[in-house]
Formats: C-alpha cells, structure tokens, sequence
C-alpha cells in the first residue's frame, strides 16, 4: 500500500489504491480486499473516511460485499476501471497538453516528436 497525501480527499486516495490494485492485479477478480479496519489501523485514518471510498467502490460495482465475509473483487473489475481510466486519460492529460501545445503553436508532428522522445523514459 503506499503513503497518502494532502492534496486530494483521503477516501478517494484509498479508493484509487485499491483500483491500482485491481488493475495490477495485486487483487483479481473474488480476492478479498482488505478489511475497513485493517484499512483504518494501516493508513491511521477515520473509519468513516475509509467506508466512504470503499462504499464509493461498491457503488461503482467494483468490489462486493459478503455480509460477516468482508468485501471481495468484483467480476469484470478490472476491465470496468481500465475503461473509466483510459476515458478520464484523455480528458485529464490529453486535452490540457494539446491547450498548452496550441498556446506554443507546435505541429502535430511536433507533438509526437515530443512524444516519442519522452516515451519509455520513466519520469
């Protein structure tokens, strides 16, 4: 599990810590997530601020619940976030950077050659 930050709403950082964990399969479909309070003890947070990402998941039909089981993987999980993901790419990184590349009136083939350059290159 990693370290939260300041900058976004813990619930939503622990949300997006499972779905990574379902995406990179660390979790896969039927596994069983952590348990809210092995959530609560481990990141030393509300419970309610934890039970308010694990219940935004739930929601989304991403994991379900076994009442007295716990919270497992949900079928088809990991295609869903993979979908919701790849939408919110292009929304969230693709369109500011074609904004900020038409401010510097670079080509396409500008973009791609920046692109290109940058790609495999760990950041």
């Amino acid at each position: 599990m990693s370290k939260l930050d300041d900058k976004r709403p813990i619930f939503i950082q622990i949300k997006e810590v499972i779905e990574d964990q379902i995406i990179n399969e660390q979790l896969k479909e039927h596994d069983q997530i952590p348990s809210t309070n092995q959530l609560v003890q481990f990141y030393k947070v509300n419970h309610l601020t934890v039970s308010k990402g694990i219940n935004l998941l739930v929601e989304e039909e991403i994991i379900y619940k076994k009442r007295g089981v716990g919270m497992f993987v949900a079928e088809g999980a990991k295609e869903k976030l993979l979908q919701q993901r790849r939408e919110g790419f292009a929304e969230e990184f693709v369109l500011p950077m074609l904004k900020e590349a038409r401010k510097l009136r670079l080509s396409d083939s500008e973009i791609v050659k920046i692109i290109e350059k940058w790609k495999g290159k760990e950041v």
